[in-house]
């Protein structure tokens, strides 16, 4: 049975200060693209990935409902100890993130975090591009949330941003497609959609994380000269910097080099298809919240 609201605010409080593994959350497998980087930045550190997949595809929710959902599933990992928590999902980090460090984290515990991965794709984005001009391919809830804009606006102002949504390419990577030739017509109508905006756009940013399973078919119909930017690379290496830059939050994490894989579906299901994700056999385990 899922916990009370009062009780796991009472495991959270009895939690705090303690040392615990990095928590990453998505509300599906696409962040486990993110987690693959992050354990290869920091073997020795342990990690616990939760996939609301029982909720999935966030992209469609409103604002509303993803907070609350983003909330539940940050509280869940608070409660299993983990003193940091990634939002490795864009649509998680657009509609929710903000909402949770300024009115949440207050209350459930001022010294615990919880990271995005927009405003570290935005940041590394101003050092790569040399026209300024930049595409974005995401789910049509993160091309609406209008997030990257935002960002952009504030790092780079002098940046010129042109979105475009593929609702297809999830259901491609989740159907076991990114390598088929049905998705070279997806792929290929999309990326010219974006590219077609502006000529002088010269990098590419991947605004879903599934999208690397797609990267042989972007790089297929994309111009040599244009930099396309998954995002595990980048997130891995903005904590690397984060958690230099507060050595009390990199002590406050457990390194036993262990994997933790929770979702709210069929473990089964979700452990199959996320070996595709990690390349290797995952062992996942089905919770409620």
């Amino acid at each position: 049975m899922p916990n009370s609201d009062n009780s796991i605010n009472e495991i959270i409080a009895a939690t705090a200060g303690h040392p615990g593994p990095i928590g990453v959350f998505d509300s599906g497998y696409g962040g486990l693209t993110v987690l693959r980087s992050l354990r290869q930045a920091l073997p020795e550190a342990d990690f616990i990935y939760l996939g609301d997949n029982a909720r999935a595809p966030y992209g469609n929710r409103s604002f509303d409902l993803v907070y609350h959902f983003t909330l539940d599933a940050v509280r869940h990992l608070f409660s299993l100890g983990c003193q940091l928590v990634i939002l490795a999902c864009n649509t998680a980090s657009a509609k929710a993130l903000r909402t949770i460090q300024q009115r949440d984290l207050p209350l459930l515990d001022p010294d615990r975090r919880v990271l995005g991965v927009i405003r570290p794709t935005a940041e590394a984005v101003g050092t790569i591009t040399r026209t300024g001009a930049v595409g974005l391919v995401g789910t049509p809830g993160t091309v609406a949330s209008h997030s990257y804009d935002l960002e952009l606006a504030k790092l780079h102002p002098s940046l010129r941003l042109y979105s475009h949504a593929c609702p297809m390419w999830v259901p491609l990577v989740e159907n076991l497609e990114s390598e088929g030739e049905g998705a070279d017509y997806f792929v290929r109508r999309d990326v010219e959609a974006v590219l077609t905006q502006d000529a002088d756009i010269d990098t590419l940013i991947l605004g879903c994380t599934h999208y690397p399973l797609l990267l042989n078919k972007i790089r297929k119909f994309t111009p040599a000269h244009v930099t396309i930017l998954p995002q595990g690379e980048i997130v891995a290496a903005s904590l690397l910097d984060y958690l230099r830059r507060h050595p009390e939050m990199d002590a406050r994490i457990t390194r036993g080099g262990t994997t933790r894989y929770l979702t709210t579906e069929e473990a089964d299901k979700f452990s199959s298809l996320a070996a595709v994700f990690m390349g290797s056999p995952v062992a996942a385990e089905r919770v409620a919240y």
